[in-house]
């Protein structure tokens, strides 16, 4: 039987735009991104997933979104089939755990369920975490963007092989598994 987890990954609501905001520019603290995400909430392109964390111990009801806290964010664009990711985000208070992870695997899957095939990104050559995360899920070098960052840092584009392979998704089944009983081990009282 599989273990319960304290998250839940649902869609990112106009009323969770301020919150989702203040973690991104927490998580980004040297060089937030002007995301305009009103704007993009309005765009048949944007997807954006709210991660929120579920204290069982302080609510009746945990499975009410509006009773859990906004821990993260992610978002892609839906380009023809190509899912762009634009951002993955958790609070800095929560990072560490897996959660950055859990949000990139919903994503991989919510963008291949709106018909992306492949997915792609632009990522800092010094964001080794983000970098060590991109190619364990089989993403690859396949260009780079010239100062790309507004502090002229170019960026890497990656992506990943077609995500409808049958080994890819036994490899994404297997990390989901894995990850889940890590997640399932966190004890959230700690977080209060």
């Amino acid at each position: 039987m599989t273990q319960p987890i304290p998250f839940k990954i649902i869609p990112l609501t106009i009323e969770d735009l301020p919150a989702a905001a203040a973690i991104e520019t927490a998580a980004y603290a040297t060089h937030p991104p002007q995301r305009d995400y009103q704007r993009e909430l309005n765009s048949d392109l944007a997807h954006y997933l709210a991660l929120r964390v579920l204290f069982t111990t302080l609510y009746d009801s945990p499975s009410d979104s509006s009773l859990a806290k906004l821990v993260g964010v992610a978002g892609f664009w839906l380009l023809a089939d190509e899912i762009h990711v634009v951002t993955i985000a958790v609070e800095p208070h929560w990072k560490g755990l897996g959660l950055g992870e859990w949000l990139f695997i919903a994503l991989l899957e919510a963008g291949q369920a709106a018909g992306g095939q492949i997915a792609t990104l632009e990522v800092r050559p010094s964001n080794r975490s983000a970098l060590s995360l991109y190619r364990k899920y089989g993403f690859e070098e396949t260009g780079r963007r010239k100062a790309y960052y507004p502090d002229n840092e170019d960026a890497l584009i990656l992506t990943t092989p077609p995500l409808a392979d049958p080994a890819y998704q036994a490899f994404l089944a297997a990390q989901k598994i894995e990850l889940r009983q890590k997640l399932s081990k966190i004890e959230i009282d700690q977080f209060l």
